[in-house]
């Protein structure tokens, strides 16, 4: 089987496995999830989406945030990690939103890359969720995924993941393709235990059937 046609077979099969499955980080407004991305870099998105509630109750548009001390942001979101670098990177986004896009997210892949803290995964997500755009996420759970399926061979660095992931996963799928490996690699293909192969949807068509 070609990649292409394994790539394919590994989408439809997930979609079925995985119909609803979405961004695991909550936003509400674009910029939110601006700031989420940054807050999520080593740290789950689970903790992400409580400490979030409280730096938008005290601080709750982009103004109120370009606005705030970068010390009042990192005492709120130290509990993610790295809180100075991140505090630091979250004043610094919302200060340029606000002077040079009237408080809103550029809609173009190169300017967000542009933004403090904003990399190629994080510029993927942002275009793919907020502006329906093609998209390839290449977070921790991808890159192990598709290496075990087959789908890149012993690739590990996210940029040479994501360009082998375009040449044989089609654009419209992209996004949703990833955050449902996701979700298969928490429940199934899991990366601090051995995958439960025994129960994937993918074991008879998985190039390593989950042993590395």
């Amino acid at each position: 089987m070609t990649k292409e046609k394994l790539a394919l077979e590994i989408i439809e099969r997930l979609k079925k496995e995985y119909p609803d499955a979405g961004c695991t980080l909550d936003y509400d407004q674009a910029w939110k999830l601006l700031v989420s991305v940054r807050l999520a870099a080593q740290c789950t998105d689970a903790r992400v989406n409580v400490v979030v509630e409280g730096l938008y109750e005290k601080f709750p548009d982009v103004d109120a945030l370009a606005a705030a001390a970068v010390a009042e942001i990192e005492e709120i979101v130290r509990p993610c990690g790295l809180g100075k670098s991140k505090a630091r990177d979250i004043s610094a986004c919302m200060k340029i939103l606000k002077e040079d896009y009237d408080g809103k997210i550029p809609k173009d892949f190169n300017a967000l890359l542009k933004l403090p803290g904003v990399g190629r995964k994080s510029a993927n997500l942002i275009m793919g969720d907020v502006f329906g755009e093609p998209a390839i996420v290449t977070d921790t759970h991808c890159i192990r995924l598709v290496n075990r399926m087959g789908l890149v061979d012993g690739i590990k660095e996210p940029k040479k993941v994501e360009m082998a992931l375009w040449k044989i996963i089609p654009p419209k799928e992209g996004s949703d393709f990833c955050h449902r490996l996701v979700y298969h690699g928490r429940d199934i293909c899991t990366a601090r235990t051995k995958p439960y192969c025994d129960r994937c949807c993918l074991q008879d068509i998985c190039a390593k059937n989950g042993v590395e």
